[in-house]
């Protein structure tokens, strides 16, 4: 149905989507503090009032647009993954873990702006998983993180039972870098500096890992 507007800027189509994309545009611009109820419909051309008939609140709205920022996040994820060319399956399934620290930075450092909306889309952990986010595999980043780790239990190089608490250890470190390196005082560090901090932290990251998989395999056997 149309929607009609003092504007007149938005007259057909999915009003949800399209508040989702005005916010989404606002917060790329100007901050994510910029994203509010009123100057999202502003932007869509619609009043106010139209956004309560697609969400319950500014608080569900910027989770819609949180997660439309992590699909951008995912694909970097993907394309990383993607380069990954060794067949061998234990080097393979620890190429891919880098590839998500490699593909999670690159995306932070590449548009950091987005990568702070992508935040609104992780109230919880139920946030991580849901479809809205993933990319063109159909998998969230923190689903892609959680099927590499799976992927070393797979060979033999990760106890099962430490995938879950791996994929937290993962997320933590590398998201922590993120945020030192896009707003806090490692931002203001050369790119090609912070590049090759970050490919540094994520194979330390990943070295981490597999001692405590290491570890645990020794303790078996001894």
């Amino acid at each position: 149905m149309a929607e009609a507007t003092p504007k007149g800027r938005y007259h057909h189509g999915n009003l949800r989507a399209a508040l989702v994309q005005a916010g989404y545009r606002l917060a790329v611009e100007q901050g994510p503090d910029a994203v509010t109820l009123r100057a999202v419909t502003r932007r869509a051309g619609v009043s106010p009032a139209a956004a309560y008939r697609h969400f319950a609140g500014l608080e569900e709205l910027r989770v819609a647009i949180g997660l439309w920022s992590i699909r951008g996040l995912a694909r970097s994820i993907e394309e990383h993954q993607s380069r990954v060319e060794i067949a061998d399956p234990a080097p393979r399934a620890r190429a891919m873990l880098e590839a998500v620290g490699d593909g999670y930075l690159a995306f932070a450092l590449d548009q950091p702006r987005v990568f702070r909306i992508g935040l609104y889309g992780l109230l919880g952990m139920e946030h991580a998983e849901l479809a809205e986010g993933a990319g063109d595999s159909g998998r969230t980043p923190f689903q892609l993180l959680t099927d590499a780790l799976a992927g070393l239990a797979a060979v033999g190089a990760l106890p099962a039972e430490r995938v879950e608490p791996a994929a937290i250890q993962c997320w933590s470190s590398v998201h922590g870098f993120a945020s030192l390196a896009t707003q806090g005082p490692l931002r203001g560090a050369p790119r090609e500096v912070r590049d090759a901090m970050a490919r540094r932290l994520v194979r330390d990251v990943v070295d981490g890992v597999l001692a405590v998989g290491s570890r645990r395999e020794g303790d078996e056997t001894s």
